[in-house]
C-alpha cells in the first residue's frame, strides 16, 4: 500500500486570519482538516489543537500498541476505528479545558474530518461540517455526513428546494470538538481501490464549489497537487466567504 497526499489551505477572499488547520502524516498514513470557530483567533487555537493531538495519539500508538487508552474500546469497533475516534475524542477534551480555563477562549471550537489507511481500508472519523468526499472511475461520493441544522431538517424532510436554497442557518453546526466535555464521533469505512482519490475540505470549499464541478476537476485533473490549488482557487473565484482547506489522498495497492 502507498498513499499519495497534498493539501493546500487559504485564507479565503473575505477573512482576514485562517482558522483552518490540515495535517498530513506520511508515516500514519493520516490526514485530516480541521475548520476553527471563536472569536479572537481562538478558532485557529482550537483547530490546531485538534490536528496536533491527533497526530501525537496516533504516534504514541504506533510506538506502543499496548499503551493504555484514556477510553474504553467500544466493542462494536474493531481496534482502527477505536484508534480514530479515541484520538478525536482526546483532542475535544484537550480544547475543551483550554476554552474552560481561560476566558479569552471560551466558546473556542472546531470541526474535525479526518482519514486513516490500513491495509485494504480507509477509516474516516469526523465531527462537524467539514466533508470526506472519495472519487471513483470519474464519480465523486460523500462519505460524511454534515453535523448541522440544515442537515438536521433535511433528513426530516421540513424544507422545499426553494427553503433550502434560502435557508438563514446553513453555518449552525450542532456538533464540534470543544463545545463539550465528551463528543460523538462518526466513524465509517471503505473499502479502497487502487487509484481512488479522497478529498478532505472544509466548508469554505463545499459550500462554494457544488459535487459536481469538485467531480469534473478531478476528472480531469489528476495531478494533486495542481488539483488541490485549483479547487481553492474556484472557492474564492466563487467568492472566497470562508476560509477554503483541501487535502487530497490517492490510494495505491503497491
Amino acid at each position: 500500500m502507498r498513499i499519495e497526499v497534498a493539501g493546500h489551505t487559504h485564507v479565503g477572499m473575505k477573512r482576514n486570519h485562517n482558522e483552518d488547520n490540515f495535517l498530513v502524516l506520511p508515516d500514519e498514513n493520516l490526514c485530516c482538516v480541521a475548520d476553527g470557530m471563536g472569536g479572537h483567533s481562538s478558532g485557529e487555537i482550537a483547530s490546531k489543537i485538534a490536528v496536533e493531538e491527533l497526530a501525537e495519539f496516533f504516534r504514541m500508538t504506533s510506538r506502543d500498541q499496548d499503551s493504555t487508552w484514556p477510553y474504553k474500546m467500544d466493542k462494536s469497533r474493531n481496534y482502527d476505528e477505536n484508534r480514530l475516534s479515541t484520538g478525536i475524542k482526546l483532542a475535544n477534551k484537550s480544547i475543551f479545558e483550554k476554552a474552560s480555563s481561560d476566558m479569552k477562549y471560551k466558546g473556542m471550537g472546531t470541526t474535525i474530518v479526518s482519514l486513516h489507511f490500513t491495509q485494504g481500508s480507509a477509516y474516516v472519523g469526523h465531527v462537524g461540517d467539514s466533508r470526506v468526499y472519495f472519487f471513483r472511475q470519474g464519480v465523486l461520493k460523500q462519505v460524511t455526513e454534515d453535523h448541522s441544522l440544515l442537515n438536521d431538517y433535511l433528513k426530516a424532510k421540513k424544507l422545499t428546494p426553494e427553503e433550502i436554497e434560502n435557508f438563514p442557518h446553513k453555518n449552525v453546526i450542532v456538533r464540534a470538538l470543544g463545545m463539550k466535555e465528551t463528543v460523538v464521533v462518526d466513524v465509517s469505512r471503505v473499502e479502497p481501490q487502487q487509484g481512488d482519490v479522497f478529498l478532505l475540505c472544509s466548508d469554505g470549499l463545499s459550500g462554494m464549489v457544488t459535487d459536481q464541478q469538485m467531480q469534473d476537476l478531478l476528472a480531469r485533473t489528476p495531478e494533486l497537487e495542481k488539483a488541490c490549488v485549483q479547487l481553492i482557487d474556484m472557492a474564492n473565484a466563487a467568492g472566497g466567504n470562508d476560509n477554503v482547506t483541501c487535502v487530497l489522498a490517492r490510494y495505491h495497492e503497491a
